[in-house]
């Protein structure tokens, strides 16, 4: 066989990407895999038995559709990509989710769909229910509302409304965040599975939950309608109105659904009422309406049947881990209870103990300081002490310096009596001198007088004296030699006439006693003048030293000045003085 007749080898086996709402897998699958075979790896992957809601989507040309359980895959008109990708959504909806939707991981994935058909707007919704359900989504999302850790702006970065609602208010997205936080805050206590089923619940009452849409006519003139295919039944609306329906036709009512080519026909149950039929003009979108109409019908009459033996099972299943995990979250939220009240009390018993540490530092430090002070004051009471003793002996002094002034001030009034005694007596030695003075002057003008008397005497005897010379001049002359010299003058006390013959001397007994008893009185009297200013002079300088003594006593006990005006104990008497050093004067002349 030659190369070029040598076939080439098929691949056994292709890739395939497969994207659920919270995840993305690739598989290796075997090209004889059947629909079946691949749906149901990515079950067992998942982990969900509830398969009947579910099937693998993927999109054609302009339109999408569900891979086929019992064809092979590579048999099937899927994308010729490699891997071929493959959306894993729910194809049929429950009409009461509640009752219908047994585990957790189905609940969740409904959840995740419903949310993004809502966001996408797949699903209209009122602002209201639009906000209500973005609380349920942050609850299901983050759990219990914490004010300390859920700060605002964390839901910044969340999709939670749809556009068509944040465009209908001039709403900042705070506001928004506040709004949803408002309500999240509400559903304290609510696990994320039971936030999610609340979340469906509040969905499927909505118009457009579940419901499928395809464009028809109803005629060959080619009226625009649309075709609602849900887990009720089939409804027709008008193209611009996909809220409420124009007319229904419930599973229940249904005899027959059935297509050739482009026309629909369904035949109700009642007889009497017409057969409705459309058009479709594509073939492919005619058969994905088959395949939910035969689907929806098959579980409406599923619902209305006795559970099957693995459905029972899995109920009582999922009743059993719904109450394991009700315990549990009960478990968990007394112990998340007494943990927060653990924390609580220990967060009392850190602040307490923060306070007690701070008062016992406070106390610390109040009794730093009250030592602090009790030394202060023991050191300011030993300062004290040693002042008051300071003081006391201070005070001794005074004491004894006021006794010694006192006895000084004693010493010094018997000084001042005596030395006013002895000024009395030199005033009275004054007065006496002075009356002596006084005296001695009278007399010294009786002898003066006495004096000129006798000068006046002398004179005349000296005259007739001369006269008598002159009387016998003539007659010595003639027994005598030459002539004698003049006379001396008429002032002179006494003179003698001198010549060869007779010599002449006239003399006064009575003169010169009188000239000498004045003389040595005048001595004397200046003895004793002198002796009585030597005395002034002792007594003034005395008078001066108490009149000191006086001051300074009296600055100690009377510092004010003002109230203090010492007066003279002795003025002398400057008059007599001056009266008594006349006469001395005098008596120096005389």
């Amino acid at each position: 066989m030659s190369i070029l007749g040598l076939k080439k080898k098929q691949p056994k086996t292709f890739k395939v990407k497969v994207i659920t709402m919270d995840a993305e897998m690739e598989f290796s699958c075997e090209v004889k895999w059947k629909g079946k075979d691949l749906f149901d790896l990515v079950c067992r992957t998942v982990g969900l038995r509830e398969t009947w809601f579910f099937g693998l989507r993927y999109t054609i040309k302009d339109t999408y559709a569900w891979l086929k359980p019992d064809k092979r895959v590579l048999d099937q008109e899927v994308p010729k990509d490699s891997p071929i990708t493959f959306h894993f959504l729910a194809k049929f909806f429950p009409e009461k989710v509640e009752e219908e939707l047994v585990q957790e991981i189905t609940q969740h994935l409904f959840f995740l769909q419903v949310k993004k058909q809502i966001l996408e707007e797949e699903i209209l919704c009122s602002p209201e229910a639009s906000v209500l359900l973005a609380s349920y989504a942050v609850q299901a999302k983050y759990g219990d509302y914490d004010p300390n850790f859920h700060k605002p702006g964390f839901l910044a970065q969340d999709e939670l409304l749809p556009k068509r609602v944040l465009m209908q208010y001039q709403m900042t997205a705070d506001m928004w965040e506040e709004k949803i936080t408002a309500w999240y805050a509400e559903h304290r206590g609510i696990a994320r599975d039971e936030a999610e089923m609340e979340y469906l619940k509040i969905a499927q009452d909505l118009e457009m939950y579940g419901v499928s849409y395809f464009a028809i006519t109803q005629n060959k003139r080619d009226t625009d309608l649309l075709l609602g295919v849900d887990a009720q039944g089939l409804h027709i609306y008008s193209p611009n109105s996909k809220l409420s329906p124009n007319k229904s036709f419930p599973w229940s009512g249904i005899r027959n659904i059935s297509y050739s080519e482009k026309e629909f026909t369904i035949k109700p149950l009642d007889k009497k009422k017409d057969v409705f039929k459309f058009y479709s003009s594509q073939l492919r979108v005619n058969k994905l309406i088959l395949q939910l109409c035969i689907g929806n019908h098959d579980l409406f009459m599923r619902r209305r049947k006795v559970d099957s033996i693995e459905v029972q099972q899995m109920k009582a299943q999922a009743k059993e881990e719904k109450a394991r995990k009700k315990m549990e979250r009960q478990i968990l939220a007394r112990e998340k209870q007494m943990r927060e009240e653990a924390e609580r009390a220990k967060e009392e018993m850190e602040r307490r103990l923060f306070q007690l540490q701070d008062e016992a530092r406070l106390a610390n430090e109040a009794l730093l300081r009250s030592e602090e002070t009790a030394d202060l004051l023991a050191e300011k009471a030993q300062i004290a002490e040693e002042e008051a003793k300071l003081l006391a002996h201070k005070a001794a002094e005074a004491e004894q310096e006021r006794q010694r002034l006192e006895v000084t001030a004693l010493k010094t009034k018997e000084e001042k009596r005596l030395m006013e005694q002895k000024m009395r007596e030199a005033e009275q030695l004054a007065v006496k001198l002075v009356e002596q003075s006084e005296r001695r002057l009278k007399e010294a003008d009786h002898l003066k007088q006495d004096l000129t008397e006798a000068k006046d005497a002398e004179r005349r005897a000296k005259q007739k004296l001369l006269e008598i010379t002159k009387t016998t001049y003539p007659l010595i002359a003639a027994y005598s030699a030459p002539p004698a010299p003049p006379p001396p003058p008429p002032e002179a006390s006494n003179f003698s006439y001198d010549s060869t013959s007779m010599r002449l001397d006239f003399k006064d007994p009575d003169m010169k006693r009188l000239s000498m008893e004045i003389e040595r009185e005048r001595l004397e009297y200046m003895e004793k003048s002198k002796h009585l200013q030597d005395q002034l002079k002792e007594l003034k300088s005395e008078i001066e030293s108490l009149k000191l003594e006086e001051q300074q006593q009296a600055g100690l006990f009377h510092p004010d000045p003002r109230r203090y005006h010492p007066e003279p104990h002795y003025v002398p008497h400057s008059n007599r003085n001056s009266a008594y050093m006349s006469q001395m004067a005098f008596y120096e002349e005389v």
